[in-house]
């Protein structure tokens, strides 16, 4: 029997863990749908809406996809005051009518802004109004900002002014605000972002619909745009576990599951479209690595094998696990990534990438991956269980990744 001391000592832990996650800014990965990808700079409120009202039919919202990300193109300039206003065309009730509407279906709204005159797309942007917009995004009770980099210095020290006059801005606003660092990790910000205010921070440029850039060997993947794919992201992202946790997220950019190719941002570079295996691999790694998971396809036509990914509620538990640690890639030669990832209850989840052109079998001792003993596994794709094993002996698809449970 365990002695009552020592069970008050672990319930006052359990209460002091739990205190400190709630008081968090994104204490897990946020996730949600972000208007990019499917809309480009083409949006407007009724958008917006519609794809609200699909996310909590289908259930997403439910599962924790609860934000709505605006993108850029929703400013419309400055009043005679320099408050930032929405285009009136587009968004005619206005973005404080929005968030309304989206927190009366249990959803956050986000929106988005860059730290330089302009936006990527040309846009209104917020260098020199940071106070000020950051108490109207407040007014707007908004939830969440993403802050990008277009038409900014290259160096370091001045996005850390930036980005920490923002995040002070946010903080002064009246109102929890997630802020996300958007300067596409070519500053590092894995190292400075946390301490300048931010929750989560991208690691790459912008990721495209397709599998890999296939560039060349020796390319600096962190300094060429050559249109990211799944793979090119996650070879940065993977080297950067030490930096995530709770409160703090590298973000390896959005999810193109279910976009099938579909012109505009995504589409770009050779952006032509992944098999559904590759997506289903995006969101199996993506969750394995702790990364904030944001739809950026139609919700209101997803076919079914795109519902079958992004509906997965064992995939999600791991990304969303509250001990909040990035996988740790453990294994990374002869075509094969292996990746652990320590979950709350003393579990582990397990993911196997073949990155090769043919299906392979993958034999490992879990011993070489770091885990000692014998566990049960399941499969959080097939939902098969296996009892009690100490070795990994499975057959993997070409571009697959297998992700298994791993209990005592």
């Amino acid at each position: 029997m365990t002695p009552k001391p020592l069970i008050l000592l672990l319930a006052l832990c359990f209460s002091l863990f739990s205190s400190a996650q709630d008081s968090l800014l994104a204490p897990t990965p946020p996730m949600g749908f972000m208007t990019w990808n499917y809309f480009g700079d083409d949006i407007n409120e009724q958008d917006i809406k519609s794809m609200a009202d699909a996310m909590v039919e289908e259930g997403l919202v439910e599962l924790g996809y609860e934000y709505i990300f605006i993108d850029d193109g929703w400013q419309g300039g400055r009043d005679k005051r320099n408050n930032i206003i929405p285009d009136p065309e587009k968004f005619p009730s206005g973005i404080k009518a929005l968030a309304k509407y989206l927190h009366s279906k249990g959803m956050k709204l986000g929106i988005y802004s860059d730290a330089a005159q302009l936006t990527c797309a040309g846009y209104t942007a917020s260098l020199g109004f940071e106070e000020q917009d950051a108490k109207t995004f407040a007014s707007w009770d908004v939830d969440y900002l993403k802050y990008d980099y277009c038409g900014a210095p290259t160096d370091r020290k001045t996005a850390e002014k930036r980005y920490s006059k923002m995040a002070d801005a946010l903080q002064n606003s009246g109102r929890q605000i997630v802020f996300s660092v958007c300067e596409w990790g070519q500053r590092e910000p894995w190292l400075w972002a946390k301490e300048a205010g931010g929750q989560l921070w991208r690691t790459t440029y912008d990721i495209r619909d397709k599998w890999s850039a296939n560039a060349p060997e020796g390319t600096n993947l962190h300094e060429e745009s050559i249109g990211y794919g799944i793979l090119d992201i996650l070879e940065i992202n993977a080297e950067l576990d030490e930096y995530a946790g709770p409160g703090g997220w590298n973000d390896p950019d959005m999810l193109v599951v279910g976009l099938h190719g579909k012109s505009g941002p995504s589409g770009d570079q050779g952006g032509h479209g992944a098999t559904n295996t590759e997506y289903q691999s995006q969101m199996s790694l993506w969750s394995l690595i702790a990364a904030p998971l944001m739809i950026s396809n139609d919700v209101r036509n997803m076919d079914e094998e795109t519902q079958r990914i992004l509906t997965n509620k064992d995939i999600i538990a791991i990304d969303q696990d509250p001990l909040g640690k990035q996988g740790k890639r453990v294994i990374n030669k002869d075509n094969w990534q292996v990746f652990v990832k320590p979950l709350t209850d003393g579990n582990y989840a397990v993911g196997i990438l073949n990155t090769s052109e043919k299906k392979q079998r993958f034999k490992e001792n879990l011993g070489s991956l770091g885990l000692d003993g014998k566990y049960k596994l399941l499969d959080v794709w097939s939902k098969k269980d296996y009892r009690k094993t100490d070795k990994l002996n499975f057959q993997v698809q070409s571009h697959e990744t297998l992700v298994f449970k791993l209990s005592r």
